[in-house]
């Protein structure tokens, strides 16, 4: 009877190593920085607390404005509290008087529902026909204009001022800000600090602006992006002027 062969482990055939790419020389490229939706704006603040105020113990707790604005701010709250928003809608003529009893320059026939929050009505700039829907609301430490034919729907949102968070001061910073003639911020959408909307843009349902709308075109999400363009309506016969170039009412 034979003895069968023994069997003697075989070690697996040797492979050349993978061709390996040669280091990269030089720098490496830098990484990108990340941008936040709210850091709208590169240009500086037009009202900086930092630059108003003295420092407070606590900057997250500390008053981002003077003694006599806040209280101008207490006076016009309860007035628009009193006199302002137990309104009837229809009187938009009445308010608009209140308005301009606090500073607000308006133009004739602008339609301010009794809802509507101003912040600062001495920072409110309106030209003709301008209309600021109900639940809207006009966050304007600094002036905020709006132009000929310009609408806020319900509940849109005008935000003209953020904080730095980059500064341990964590200062308020406010921005001027500008919608041009027949801009349309539809229900619950909101523009962020320092963003304009040019002619005619339009900002979608709940949308959030966080960089300027071009003339004429319309957006949508959050952040906004361009949808399509808008058509442009019929040249009127008489144009309306803009709150740059007439004396408001």
């Amino acid at each position: 009877m034979s003895t069968p062969p023994s069997l003697t482990p075989t070690s697996p055939a040797p492979t050349s190593p993978a061709p390996t790419s040669p280091a990269p020389t030089g720098p490496a490229p830098p990484s990108p920085t990340p941008t936040s939706p709210m850091r709208t704006s590169r240009r500086p603040a037009d009202y900086n607390a930092s630059d108003q105020l003295p420092a407070p113990p606590d900057p997250y707790t500390g008053p981002a404005f003077s003694r006599s604005n806040r209280a101008r701010r207490a006076l016009w709250n309860a007035v628009w509290l009193l006199f302002f928003r137990p309104t009837p809608r229809p009187l938009h003529a009445w308010r608009a008087t209140l308005l301009r009893l606090f500073g607000a320059r308006l133009g004739p026939h602008c339609h301010i529902y009794p809802s509507a929050r101003i912040w600062a009505p001495w920072n409110l700039i309106c030209a003709d026909h301008v209309a600021i829907g109900p639940g809207a609301e006009v966050y304007n430490p600094v002036p905020i204009q709006l132009d000929s034919h310009v609408i806020l729907s319900q509940q849109a949102y005008l935000c003209g001022a953020t904080h730095d968070y980059d500064d341990p001061a964590f200062p308020l910073l406010a921005y001027r800000m500008r919608l041009e003639a027949y801009a349309w911020v539809c229900a619950r959408a909101s523009v962020a600090p320092g963003v304009n909307l040019g002619e005619g843009a339009v900002l979608g349902l709940q949308s959030v602006a966080t960089r300027d709308l071009e003339p004429w075109t319309i957006y949508a999400g959050s952040p906004a992006i361009r949808v399509k363009d808008r058509q442009h309506p019929a040249p009127s016969p008489h144009p309306q002027p803009t709150a740059g170039d007439r004396q408001p009412a």
